[in-house]
């Protein structure tokens, strides 16, 4: 994985887009090297696991930007309200690939439409702005990459939001 660069002086629309990004590519990284026991593993009483925060930013990343903004999202095969738990007949291949469409889908949502589109989520009689939406998903992305950053430390003591490089020299 290399570090993406940061806008620190683009347009407002790229700026949030941009750190949306950087959280998404750390959820990504708090997986990589475990095996699939790892990332399945109840690390708290509920239950909570890697795996399973994926499949759930996956699921909102559809309803916040594809489902709210008149997208087509793919059908789900869980109930989304029980969206954290990984079922055995679910692969890790599989939730990583929804996450990867969910991504997908919500970019192109983020590219096509202004800053000031709106929207209506079906689960919430309110109308949201794209920007209300992207913040929004900006803070739940980062709220659960911290999550993921405490399993994966619990799980083999790596921390931190990106690889670290080394120096060579």
């Amino acid at each position: 994985m290399t570090t993406p660069v940061t806008p620190y002086t683009a347009a407002e629309k790229q700026t949030l887009h941009a750190s949306l990004d950087r959280h998404r590519d750390a959820v990504l990284w708090k997986l990589e090297g475990l095996d699939d026991e790892q990332l399945r593993r109840p690390m708290t009483p509920t239950g909570t696991n890697l795996l399973g925060l994926v499949k759930h930013l996956a699921s909102v990343e559809y309803g916040w930007f594809v489902e709210t903004f008149g997208g087509e999202a793919e059908p789900l095969w869980f109930d989304p309200y029980d969206d954290l738990r990984i079922t055995p007949d679910e692969s890790t291949d599989q939730i990583l690939a929804f996450y990867g469409r969910a991504r997908a889908a919500a970019d192109a949502m983020i590219t096509e439409l202004p800053l000031d589109a709106q929207g209506r989520p079906s689960w919430h009689d309110i109308t949201v702005s794209l920007r209300w939406t992207l913040v929004h998903m900006i803070e739940e992305t980062a709220r659960h990459a911290g999550h993921m950053d405490i399993l994966r430390e619990l799980i083999d003591g790596a921390t931190g939001d990106h690889p670290r490089v080394t120096s060579t020299s």
